[in-house]
């Protein structure tokens, strides 16, 4: 599979993979109709999925530097599809929530495939490489919305709709390992270290790169920030205006706009380098959240509501996947051979920032309705610009920091 084909490859697996933990926002409610449960309890199935994420990247993703990558995808992209089927015949809250838990660990497969991205292009072109595959897994979290909220309303054989979402979600990630065992050759490890050395060179990793640190608050901060909006999206469309899960799916297509700025983001990062994107970001994230809470006081028909809306979307889509890739190019340049590791770090710090906007939100949403998730995702972009203007790269714009002697030695 020459270059070009293998980045559109790798964006499809990061698709399937990480759409898994997304199909659960837009159906928190019907779910917590089956389960008699309210809003905030349903809350705890998002956050238990983000943070299962998390724990998988810690867990899993290091092996990419040290096993060979694809049998690990395969087994993984089988084992989530597992997973998916406990959670369609969940019979209540527990159930789901640790079947939820299983979810995220087993498709933190995505982080897997995404540090491979790089390994494909000259370093000048890194930017643009992680961008392109960005715009896969970008369309996999936003997508996976639209396809659970519109299935939701299908029920197959008796079961509520949103157990078929994820019957199909199952059999999409089992297809996918044999597609793979034929599409991608056997990837050799990194490096010749144990699982045992590749954990313990985390620590030593986060210690000695600040880069890496600072992309990771800030990472994690913007995330929560995105999180809040998607969390409680379709609480906020059945409350204010009656509409039903496949309403708060269909924004998941507006959103998807937004990945067509990863291409756009990658270059910017290549040209005028990743701190000039971070900003860029984080202007726009401040401003969709300050248009999504002005447009909802406006005294204007639903129709311009919905318009306001999706304005606000396509701009939050957009901020959150510059992030992401300004500050996956930053990483990815410390070191190609533990750029694994390095991604588990990040992404570890990202989605505990995810699980945090996830679980404040709810919380916001049930005390304080729309204004109180909006102040709460403004707070966590206010503290992001923080960290950006006192950060590291303020002063070490485009440091590529060298990799760690005690790597070098255990390799």
């Amino acid at each position: 599979m020459d270059g070009r084909w293998a980045l559109t490859f790798l964006g499809v697996a990061c698709a399937v993979g990480v759409g898994s933990i997304y199909y659960n926002q837009p159906l928190l409610q019907v779910m917590g109709n089956t389960f008699g449960r309210d809003a905030r309890a349903m809350e705890f199935v998002a956050v238990a999925t983000q943070l299962g994420y998390g724990a998988g990247i810690l867990c899993f993703v290091p092996l990419g530097d040290v096993a060979e990558r694809r049998a690990l995808m395969m087994r993984m992209y089988a084992a989530v599809s597992v997973a998916l089927l406990l959670a369609a015949f969940a019979t209540g809250l527990t159930w789901m929530i640790v079947a939820s838990v299983l979810i995220g660990l087993l498709a933190s497969v995505t982080h897997i495939a995404l540090p491979m991205a790089p390994d494909l292009v000259s370093h000048e072109r890194r930017g643009k490489a992680i961008g392109t595959v960005m715009t896969g897994l970008l369309l996999g979290v936003l997508l996976a919305r639209t396809f659970a909220g519109w299935l939701a309303r299908w029920p197959i054989g008796g079961l509520a709709g949103w157990r078929t979402v994820y019957i199909i979600a199952a059999v999409m990630n089992l297809a996918f390992v044999p597609i793979m065992y034929r599409a991608m050759p056997k990837m050799a490890p990194r490096e010749s270290l144990t699982y045992r050395q590749a954990m313990q060179s985390l620590w030593t990793l986060f210690k000695t790169e600040p880069l890496l640190r600072e992309a990771g608050m800030l990472g994690a901060l913007s995330f929560a920030c995105f999180s809040c909006f998607w969390t409680t999206l379709a609480y906020m469309l059945d409350s204010h205006y009656g509409m039903g899960p496949g309403v708060a799916g269909t924004f998941g297509i507006v959103g998807a706009g937004g990945a067509l700025i990863a291409p756009v983001a990658g270059w910017l990062s290549d040209k005028r380098g990743t701190r000039f994107v971070v900003t860029i970001a984080g202007a726009t994230l401040t401003l969709s959240f300050l248009w999504l809470w002005w447009s909802e006081h406006w005294h204007v028909p639903v129709a311009a509501h919905v318009a306001a809306m999706v304005v606000g979307v396509l701009a939050l889509d957009m901020g959150q996947q510059t992030m992401q890739v300004g500050n996956q190019t930053r990483i990815f340049g410390l070191g190609a051979q533990v750029r694994s590791r390095l991604n588990t770090i990040y992404m570890t710090m990202y989605f505990t920032g995810g699980a945090a906007g996830s679980a404040l939100s709810g919380l916001a949403w049930s005390r304080w309705g729309w204004d109180g998730v909006c102040v709460t995702a403004l707070c966590f972009i206010g503290l992001a610009g923080l960290c950006h203007l006192t950060g590291y790269s303020r002063t070490h714009a485009e440091v590529v920091v060298h990799v760690p002697a005690g790597e070098r030695e255990a390799a």
